[in-house]
């Protein structure tokens, strides 16, 4: 089928770069927002209220945090002695089944009462890295308690199978998998309405614990430092939400990054993007931040008026940097400016060393300026001329989880513990949709699905920005340009039998799909031509980010500009997969008026055109290796199962290739499919097959289904999948109208929806 159109390049880059603008107009909106009620401040207790509000955000952000523990189950598997100073490799439990692996250093003749310093390690080396070591001997010479913990997914925590180059045949980066599968971590934590940061923090929470359990350790003298790659990130968020930590000391963080151009610009403080935008590591770009406006600098600030060491890898444009200038602000209003201290490197990122000060977690040019903040603050004495020369001991003399220890406490994989916590979420939704009469239960489900997607209804007035009409051969063909939102715009292709008269009105299929109308007139032509053939017109939408509104960048995968789009709008409030629900309702009320055609039947069909993986391929696959497993497209299977939910009109759904339920994303440490389809806390919502049962006794038609590592679901596992949505339809007494199946052929897929369109 010949019907693609001739739009002028120039309208298709326009289009490719849609999402993208307006991501950042509103991300620069946010922080114009919050530059603006931050300088309405004038006093202590304003800025408190500021702060107030926006850590409360910032907790209800990161997820619910269980219970503290009374016992954190503290098990020491071995000690090293050192000069002046001891070793102890432990593990403790920060949550039920979650071990935490750590070194605890301390003095060999502890004073009677000494700091207990806790050390967050970067993304780029785990707790046996030589500067972590060397910074904790240090400090445990000088009469301090150190702990250095693994962090979730690294070291001996890691969640992954990959540890030497011997783990999987093909070439691989071994150093970097942990960093890599932190992706993984979080977007499955995300699922169950939980965090990476949010659970990194807990253990980091949970370290303070255990150091304020020993025996001297000052409860007033607990301090947090933070290394230069994320490990600032976590450090800041955990020091302002832990009002015990003393001090806390946060590398790249809050302010201008190693990124972002040097020297800063003279009008700095209106032009420095205090906000950031999204990437697929999310312990920097937090959801909500932007809408709820918990931004790096206000976190960091908020660590106020306890010490703060404001850290930099490299060179730090003091004069101009605008954070520091709130800092310096902020400290004033509790009048201990004494307490701020700003620390740097040299050089810059692009740099090498000597020149430029790249540091694995913190380096020794970087702790010149810690160890006198130190010592003012805490009487940490300084080493001589700030040098330190230790022997370093091995990754096997720093191991924590024995053989016997993890036989006998059995630690447990994140994954599974999402996986659990998931299956308890969706039966406890289950259990109380079950409780409600059938006819209340679709309302109850568009409240639960409304809450997670943020705002999903069409505006009031949904404009045509461009119309065209024209035929070719046999087919009549229009082109629309729908405005949908100030900044959004929605093309449609509708695809109709030329002469079919316009009384009644014909019926509509409206298809979409990830690859948009390309995507059906390329792989799906045969079943098109058949739907126009007998009278249907075939409308065919590019919802945002989708067809000719993607991003010319077509990576869809974790270091994608894709993935860093979702995240973008995650931090705005607002997951794409919502958004283009959205589209495609304004899409249905256009064609429902008089200039769409006031159509009465419609039909929603969403497809994808990317081939699962087979069922013997191997998914255990490194981060980053070639070949990598075929990756998911399921959004279009997924938003005509809400589209069906919110329009219910709509007399038919067809969903082929979509995800069977979010819950399979979470049962391997393993996934494949795009992050635009990720919703927060969705399994809250009770999952898709209860979102499929919500749309009885309506036609409904589900084929192709694939899991989270995009491999297609077999007979019992169809069975298993859709054993409730079965159920529902039988309770409605309508099974006749509910087809689960096998991949379909495009013949099945035309002759099971003309059957829907033309029933009585």
């Amino acid at each position: 089928m010949d019907a693609d159109d001739s739009r002028s390049p120039d309208l298709r880059a326009r289009d490719a770069r849609m999402l993208s603008h307006q991501a950042a107009a509103e991300l620069r909106a946010a922080g114009v927002r919050e530059s603006t009620e931050w300088h309405e401040i004038q006093s202590r207790a304003q800025w408190e209220q500021f702060r107030d509000e926006r850590m409360d955000s910032l907790r209800r952000s990161l997820g619910p945090f269980p219970a503290v523990p009374s016992d954190l189950r503290v098990q020491v598997t071995g000690k090293i002695r050192g000069e002046g100073f001891q070793i102890e490799n432990l593990v403790f439990e920060s949550r039920p089944g979650l071990l935490v692996t750590a070194n605890l250093y301390r003095p060999i003749d502890p004073p009677s009462s000494m700091p207990g310093i806790l050390l967050c390690h970067s993304h780029h080396a785990p707790k046996w890295d030589e500067e972590l070591q060397d910074m904790a001997m240090t400090w445990a010479q000088r009469g301090c308690t150190v702990l250095v913990i693994d962090l979730l997914g690294h070291g001996e925590r890691r969640q992954h199978p990959f540890a030497t180059d011997t783990d999987y045949p093909g070439p691989f980066k071994i150093r970097r998998q942990d960093y890599y599968f932190r992706y993984n971590l979080g977007l499955q934590l995300q699922l169950v309405g939980q965090s990476l940061t949010g659970w990194i923090a807990w253990d980091l929470m949970r370290g303070a614990d255990l150091l304020l359990a020993r025996p001297g350790v000052d409860p007033t003298r607990i301090i947090l430092l933070g290394s230069v790659a994320s490990g600032g990130d976590l450090a800041a968020v955990t020091g302002a939400l832990d009002r015990r930590i003393a001090a806390v000391g946060e590398f790249n963080f809050g302010g201008p990054q190693p990124e972002t151009r040097y020297p800063l610009r003279d009008d700095a403080e209106t032009s420095f993007d205090y906000v950031g935008g999204g990437s697929w590591e999310s312990t920097r770009n937090l959801i909500g931040s932007a809408h709820d406006g918990f931004l790096p600098w206000v976190i960091v600030g908020s660590i106020a008026p306890r010490c703060l060491i404001y850290g930099h890898e490299f060179s730090w444009d003091q004069p101009h940097d605008p954070v520091w200038a709130r800092l310096q602000r902020i400290y004033g209003f509790y009048d201990v400016p004494r307490n701020l201290s700003g620390v740097h490197g040299r050089g810059l990122l692009s740099g090498h060393p000597p020149e430029a000060s790249h540091a694995n977690n913190i380096g020794p040019v970087q702790l010149q300026g810690i160890y006198p903040a130190l010592e003012k603050w805490f009487g940490i004495s300084t080493p001589a001329e700030g040098k330190t020369n230790h022997r370093n001991y091995s990754s096997k003399q720093l191991t924590c989880l024995t053989p016997e220890v993890e036989r006998e406490r059995e630690p447990r994989p994140v994954w599974k513990l999402a996986s659990e916590l998931g299956e308890q979420m969706t039966r406890a939704g289950h259990e109380k949709l079950g409780a409600l009469a059938p006819a209340a239960r679709p309302a109850r489900l568009r409240e639960l699905w409304h809450g997670v997607l943020g705002e999903i209804d069409p505006q009031q007035q949904i404009t045509t920005e461009s119309r065209d009409d024209h035929d070719i051969a046999s087919l009549h063909l229009r082109r629309v340009v729908l405005r949908v939102e100030p900044d959004v715009t929605v093309p449609v292709l509708l695809l109709s039998k030329r002469g079919i008269p316009k009384s009644p009105p014909a019926p509509i299929v409206v298809a979409v799909a990830q690859d948009g109308h390309r995507g059906f007139l390329r792989h799906r032509a045969t079943t098109l031509a058949r739907l126009i053939e007998d009278g249907v017109t075939v409308c065919l939408p590019d919802l945002r980010g989708t067809g000719d509104t993607a991003l010319a960048d077509t990576g869809r995968g974790r270091t994608s500009e894709a993935t860093d789009l979702s995240a973008s709008y995650l931090m705005l409030g607002r997951p794409l997969l919502g958004q283009r629900l959205r589209d495609l309702r304004s899409v249905v009320r256009y064609l429902r008026s008089p200039e769409g055609g006031g159509t009465g039947r419609i039909a929603l069909w969403g497809d994808s055109f990317a081939p699962p993986n087979a069922s013997d391929a191997r998914m255990e696959v490194p981060s980053g290796a070639d070949p990598w497993p075929t990756q998911s497209e399921p959004m279009g299977g997924i938003v005509v199962l809400l589209a069906g939910l919110f329009e219910p009109d709509v007399v038919a759904v067809s969903s082929n290739g979509g995800l069977g339920s979010y819950q399979s994303i979470v049962e391997s440490p393993f996934c494949y499919l795009p992050y635009d389809v990720i919703v927060p806390n969705l399994l809250a919502t009770g999952d898709l097959p209860e979102l499929a049962a919500g749309l009885a006794p309506r036609a409904l038609r589900i084929s192709g289904s694939v899991d989270g590592q995009n491999r297609a679901l077999d007979g019992g596992a169809l069975d298993r999948t859709y054993a409730r949505v079965h159920t529902m339809y039988h309770e409605a007494e309508a099974p006749a109208r509910l087809h689960i199946s096998n991949a379909a052929s495009e013949g099945e897929t035309s002759a099971w929806l003309l059957n829907q369109l033309h029933a009585d």
